[in-house]
């Protein structure tokens, strides 16, 4: 509980969906079923009967079903991610407490702590540096690489090459772009909610 709570109460202070309760859950969940995998072979005499990593072995393939329902894609965008990594590794930290290692358990507790509340602090200056990526935008047939040039430099990414391509069904835009980091989430986002705008990838 304490583990699990811990880095649930990190998520839940952000917002996020896999919050405090959730965590916690997963992480007893996890703990529970380890131990029960560890002792449910140990006969009367101290003989083992079976695998005692077969259970531990379907949490961490059924974990994943969790972390599938965490990440949320719309229109070319994936968020969700951070939250999918930490259901995974709560669930691994309960399987290391129900395995009875409970010194990796506090350690790779802490790590995570850290990743989470103090490296998130560090997001922002690295997306401040520069970045040259590729972009392809699906538009609709028509639509003019001016309009999607200015949307991009009202953010400050300037389009250094471009080449376009038309389709009966859309028109693509493959973009050479340059500009700071942290603009290319907003720029995503931007033209995503144009109508004329069927899809970004790449940025």
């Amino acid at each position: 509980m304490f583990l699990g709570g811990a880095i649930g109460l990190e998520r839940e202070i952000k917002g996020k969906p896999t919050g405090l309760r959730t965590n916690i859950l997963i992480c007893v969940g996890s703990a529970l079923l380890s131990d029960i995998s560890v002792r449910v072979g140990i006969q009367a005499d101290g003989s083992r009967i079976g695998d005692p990593g077969r259970i531990a072995a379907q949490i961490v393939s059924g974990i994943g079903f969790l972390g599938a329902g965490a990440i949320m894609q719309a229109r070319g965008t994936v968020t969700g991610l951070t939250s999918a990594a930490t259901i995974w590794v709560v669930a691994a930290l309960g399987i290391a407490v129900g395995a009875g290692f409970f010194v990796e358990a506090a350690g790779t507790g802490m790590l995570v702590m850290i990743t989470l509340a103090w490296l998130g602090r560090l997001e922002p200056r690295v997306r401040r540096f520069k970045r040259t990526v590729s972009m392809t935008v699906r538009a609709k047939p028509g639509t003019s690489l001016e309009e999607i040039a200015r949307v991009l430099n009202a953010a400050g990414i300037r389009v250094m090459e471009q080449q376009t391509f038309d389709h009966p069904e859309d028109r693509v835009f493959e973009l050479r772009l340059s500009g700071p980091a942290r603009q290319f989430d907003i720029v995503t986002e931007s033209l995503l909610r144009r109508d004329d705008v069927l899809g970004v990838h790449g940025a």
